[in-house]
């Protein structure tokens, strides 16, 4: 199938809640997350919208399908959908975006970079997330740059990393060189990622924290005044439950 006609692959709709981190943090969104990854982070707490081998609880949607819960959670007010995963550039979601614009609708997407579709450039925010050495992936430079051609500078475009350790921030610095033009969010790394289904996860806040008041310093220290430090608002006040 293709077009309006296509599937999604759906790990999970919920909202409205806030967005709760980098350039959006803070604003009313409804989460449309797909299944599906071309990465497997080591610190991934997503597992659930990435690891095959919960792809039988992923299911297949239709843009209608999508956008009738869409509509059921926001109560018709327009507002941004966040597309997120997983990867959500793997999916076919052009469609949904168009079909979202037309009633007035935003939409924001994060990816990692490795995958570019002509229809970033029909989104409100694009979020580019290359990913650190910790999480023990590779970041395809050239894919990334091939992310933004795809945008041709129409959404708001910037760049989203998690900061682990030194390793992950000399990753950060570099990546910020490379692409001078966009803003830079950084964001202390979340610890312990719980399993996916346990609705009672505990996150190490202190952990966190001290992560963050780390990652300040360096910036400071650094005169990078560029860059941007926010937790994950969601995890402060949730954990790493899932749909909140």
């Amino acid at each position: 199938m293709t077009g309006a006609d296509a599937r999604i692959r759906i790990s999970e709709i919920f909202g409205p809640t806030i967005q709760g981190e980098g350039v959006l943090i803070g604003q009313p969104t409804v989460f449309v997350r797909t299944g599906g990854c071309d990465y497997r982070c080591g610190w991934c707490d997503t597992l659930h919208a990435v690891d095959s081998a919960y792809r039988d609880e992923w299911k297949p949607m239709s843009v209608e399908a999508i956008w009738a819960e869409v509509e059921r959670l926001s109560g018709g007010v327009p507002l941004t959908v966040s597309l997120s995963g997983g990867n959500p550039a793997i999916q076919p979601l052009g469609p949904l975006i168009e079909h979202g614009n037309r009633r007035g609708y935003r939409f924001a997407l994060e990816t990692q970079g490795s995958i570019a579709k002509g229809w970033f450039e029909n989104l409100d925010t694009l979020v580019l997330s290359p990913k650190p050495p910790s999480s023990g992936m590779e970041t395809d430079w050239h894919a990334l740059q091939n992310c933004l051609d795809m945008a041709a500078s129409k959404p708001q475009t910037v760049l989203k990393i998690v900061v682990f350790d030194d390793a992950d921030y000399a990753f950060a610095r570099h990546a910020a060189a490379r692409f001078p033009h966009l803003p830079v969010y950084l964001q202390p790394g979340n610890h312990t990622p719980p399993p996916p289904d346990d609705d009672e996860a505990v996150v190490d806040i202190d952990g966190v924290m001290d992560r963050m008041l780390w990652l300040v310093g360096k910036v400071t220290e650094d005169r990078w005044f560029a860059a941007r430090v926010l937790p994950q608002l969601h995890v402060l006040l949730w954990g790493n439950r899932r749909g909140v």
